[in-house]
């Protein structure tokens, strides 16, 4: 196969070459023939090539040259959509057990049948979760509004189930289900583009479909999962646009004599990349996140930087001897437009609900208690918005109070503290040795994936700061994102389950490690550069041992999925059984 393996990509955005002219020898002798060696073009520094599998391949397994091409083409949207099918089957089967409001969908659940039903949350009385299992058309919503301290995007969806499969859990877990299935989906298409393989693109999604905090995520109604999936879709949105961009501009550059691609200064510096639609759409997508939760606001910062950072790094490559100063003059306010206000237009946007209605909570502040003050110029709906915002600031800064499960982020990468959403003992177990049986839903990462995820961000951060590898920092960027932002609140109690967040990251990060474990193919630009050519034992050893050893790493995560599938979807265990799979005291 042609090389899958990170190195043998062209992505680097490091121009130190781009502006490298014929030596004049070589000028000479075009005349007699002479063609430059095969290197690295501008145009392929700007565009990479999707890597498709060689004629040996094909030739092992006796396929055609022309059904070799169809499978190809094929397999760009069929491979991620096979992956997408057996996560999906994997998340849908039976997923309304357990028949039970496990851990915070006591919150979400409810205030999502609420927000759909009359635009506002409301004030649930205490110990109703038993009558909505028992028959939740006996329940009345409440006309009072609720105090919640999170936005109601994330509601508003899980409560798109409800109206659809009713007020159960099936119909309260329906949409998140969808949305991590979506998500396994989107990352395999995200892999692809990102690394220029579909293999690895669809090793990345395989991966996240056989996470275990990602699998029990998208089994519960909770908002981080959908946080989740607008952030990987605003990271995809951002890299469907760098390429874009770089098009564009590899449209501009001019052509020699021989039709290679050439830089030129005047253009990297000047030439204005004017409308940019995925970029747009990024920003409602970052707006979503931030109306899901918070935390959005430190991702659509992060993702802004990035952004910037990739334009930079086109201009440079296309010739720009002063890439920076052409990144302020021609890109930064355009993307800080289709970004930023577009973010905060959607989150406005999806207090709707709240807005048109008089009984939301604190709907009627500024026409009582904030009457008066220099702000009066602004609509009543909107100071007492922000009143409201900043009340729920002041307790989610203020949430210090302990917790069972709370951990710390220091530990969230070794799964350090996972948190339990349901537990259920029984005695009288016959196949127990203890007679007692176990059911439980435990919000963990798939062990030896996030395990092997330390090593695999070490790897990406050296690839970032010595090979000046720009996937490598889209992808220390989104699990940064992510995870960093905790640290600045380690006394508020906060869960692993957040860590969700990044998981796709990890995956992609796992995913690099793994192509960088296979190698390069025979043939690559690469390979000729490592003295590799094709037919070297020497090179066919070293990627066949590569691939074993690959392979075994996914196999052994797999694995440890199946392991663990009964902690993940509360099935039945004898108490022994369960205690094997507590491998860490602090998983008890």
């Amino acid at each position: 196969m042609t090389s899958t393996a990170p190195e043998a990509q062209q992505g680097h955005d490091a121009g130190n070459d781009a502006g490298e002219q014929p030596h004049s020898w070589q000028q000479r002798l075009r005349r007699f023939g002479h063609s430059p060696r095969p290197g690295t073009g501008l145009r392929e520094r700007l565009i990479p090539p999707y890597t498709r599998p060689g004629g040996q391949f094909w030739d092992v397994l006796g396929v055609p040259p022309t059904l070799a091409g169809h499978l190809v083409r094929w397999s760009a949207w069929g491979g991620p959509l096979l992956v997408a099918l057996v996560a999906g089957v994997l998340r849908f089967w039976n997923l309304g057990s357990p028949k039970a409001v496990i851990f915070d969908e006591t919150y979400y659940a409810k205030d999502a049948w609420a927000l759909v039903n009359q635009g506002y949350e409301g004030a649930w009385p205490k110990d109703v979760d038993k009558l909505i299992l028992k028959d939740p058309s006996s329940v009345d919503i409440p006309v009072d509004p609720g105090y919640v301290v999170h936005p109601p995007v994330g509601k508003w969806i899980i409560g798109f189930g409800e109206q659809v499969f009713g007020f159960t859990p099936f119909g309260w877990r329906f949409m998140v289900a969808l949305l991590g299935t979506i998500s396994v989906l989107m990352l395999c298409r995200i892999g692809r583009r990102l690394f220029r393989s579909t293999f690895l693109g669809c090793l990345a999604g395989t991966l996240l479909a056989v996470d275990g905090l990602h699998f029990v995520m998208s089994r519960t109604a909770l908002l981080d999962l959908v946080l989740m999936f607008f952030v990987l879709a605003a990271f995809g949105c951002l890299l469907i646009d760098r390429d874009w961009a770089r098009r564009r501009l590899a449209a501009a550059l001019p052509v020699d004599e021989d039709g290679v691609l050439r830089p030129d200064a005047h253009v990297a510096e000047t030439l204005r990349l004017g409308w940019r639609p995925w970029r747009i759409t990024a920003g409602v997508m970052l707006g979503l996140a931030f109306a899901t939760k918070w935390n959005g606001l430190y991702i659509l910062a992060a993702f802004g930087v990035m952004a910037v950072l990739w334009d930079v790094g086109a201009r440079r490559t296309a010739g720009a001897p002063q890439p920076y100063r052409a990144v302020v003059l021609r890109d930064l306010l355009p993307a800080f437009v289709s970004t930023v206000p577009v973010a905060i237009g959607t989150y406005l946007v999806s207090w709707t609900g709240w807005i048109v209605t008089d009984k939301g909570y604190y709907r009627n502040w500024a026409a009582t208690e904030g009457k008066g003050g220099s702000w009066t110029w602004l609509p009543d709906w909107l100071r007492s918005l922000w009143h409201y915002e900043h009340q729920v600031y002041e307790f989610h800064v203020g949430l210090t109070s302990g917790h069972t499960y709370q951990s710390n982020p220091w530990s969230w990468i070794v799964l350090g503290r996972p948190v339990s959403y349901f537990y259920e003992e029984k005695t009288g177990c016959a196949t127990s040795e203890t007679g007692k049986c176990a059911r439980e839903v435990l919000a963990i990462g798939t062990p030896l994936l996030w395990w092997a995820g330390c090593v695999a961000l070490l790897y990406v951060l050296w690839r970032w700061f010595f090979r000046r590898d720009w996937r490598a920092g889209a992808i220390a960027c989104g699990v940064a994102a992510g995870w960093v932002p905790w640290f600045f609140y380690q006394e508020r109690t906060i869960f692993l389950f957040y860590a969700v967040v990044f998981v796709p990251f990890l995956c992609l990060a796992v995913t690099m490690m793994i192509g960088a474990l296979l190698g390069p193919a025979a043939g690559t630009g690469t390979k000729r550069e490592l003295g590799l050519s094709t037919g070297d034992p020497t090179g066919e050893r070293r990627r066949t041992l590569g691939a074993i050893a690959a392979g075994v790493l996914v196999l052994l995560v797999v694995w440890n999925f199946v392991y663990f599938w009964p902690l993940y979807t509360g099935t039945s265990l004898p108490e022994n059984s369960w205690r094997d799979r507590m491998w860490l005291d602090s998983w008890v």
